[in-house]
C-alpha cells in the first residue's frame, strides 16, 4: 500500500472522524479538493474557523446562534408563542420542525439524548435548564420531540418524571415518524401529521 504524505493522509483521517464518511468517502473528499482549485480549500478552511468563531448557543433554548448574542431569532421574537415549548434533542431537529411552518412557539434543545451505553447521562444534557424554564410557570405546554428511539423515549420519560411537580401540559409527537428514525431526515407531511397529532405523556 502506498504510503501518503502527511497532509493527505491527515485530511483523510479528519474526513473519516466526520459522521456518515467512510475511508473511501474520505479519501475522495481529499484528492477532490487537491486537485480543486485553491480557494476551494481556503473557502472550506475559512467556513470551518468561523463555525468556531462565529457560533455560540443562545441562553434560553440551547439552539445556535451568531456568536455576541444572548438570544437566538426565535426566542428573541415577540411573534412566537412562549406559552409552548417543544423540547427536541439537536438544533438540526429546530430546522426541521421549523420548515413544516405548523409551529410557532419556542424550543428548547437538548443537545443528545440519554444513552447509558455511551455514558451520556442526566447531567451531560440540558434537562436543568429545562426545569428551571418550567419552574418559572410561563409555560403551559411541553411538547417532548425527542426521536422515536429507545433513547428518545428513555429521554421523554426522565423529562416527566423531572417535571411531575409542576401544573405543565405534556405531550409527545405522534409515531407518524418512523421508530429509529432521527427527525432531519423526516419529510415535512409526516412532521406536519406528528405535530398535528401530538399525544398527552403517559
Amino acid at each position: 500500500m502506498p504510503i501518503l504524505p502527511e497532509p493527505v493522509q491527515n485530511l483523510i483521517n479528519a474526513f473519516e472522524r466526520l459522521p456518515g464518511v467512510g475511508p473511501k468517502s474520505a479519501s475522495r473528499l481529499t484528492f477532490f479538493l487537491l486537485r480543486a482549485p485553491e480557494d476551494a480549500s481556503k473557502n472550506l478552511a475559512d467556513a470551518l474557523n468561523a463555525l468556531q468563531s462565529s457560533i455560540a448557543f443562545c441562553e434560553r433554548c440551547f439552539n445556535i446562534t451568531m456568536a455576541g448574542n444572548q438570544f437566538c431569532e426565535i426566542c428573541s421574537s415577540e411573534e412566537r408563542d412562549e406559552s409552548q415549548v417543544c423540547v427536541v434533542e439537536e438544533p438540526l431537529d429546530v430546522l426541521a420542525l421549523e420548515r413544516t411552518g405548523g409551529f410557532n412557539g419556542h424550543y428548547h434543545v437538548l443537545h443528545g439524548a440519554l444513552s447509558p451505553i455511551e455514558g451520556i447521562g442526566p447531567d451531560d444534557l440540558k434537562i436543568k435548564p429545562l426545569v428551571e424554564r418550567v419552574r418559572g410557570g410561563a409555560i403551559k405546554e411541553l411538547i417532548v420531540a425527542t426521536n422515536p428511539s429507545m433513547e428518545g423515549d428513555a429521554t421523554a420519560l426522565y423529562i416527566k418524571q423531572q417535571l411531575k411537580p409542576f401544573s405543565v401540559r405534556l405531550t409527545r409527537l405522534a409515531r407518524g415518524l418512523p421508530v429509529g428514525g432521527d427527525l432531519e431526515y423526516a419529510d415535512q407531511n409526516t412532521l406536519l401529521r406528528a405535530l398535528a397529532g401530538r399525544q398527552e405523556l403517559d
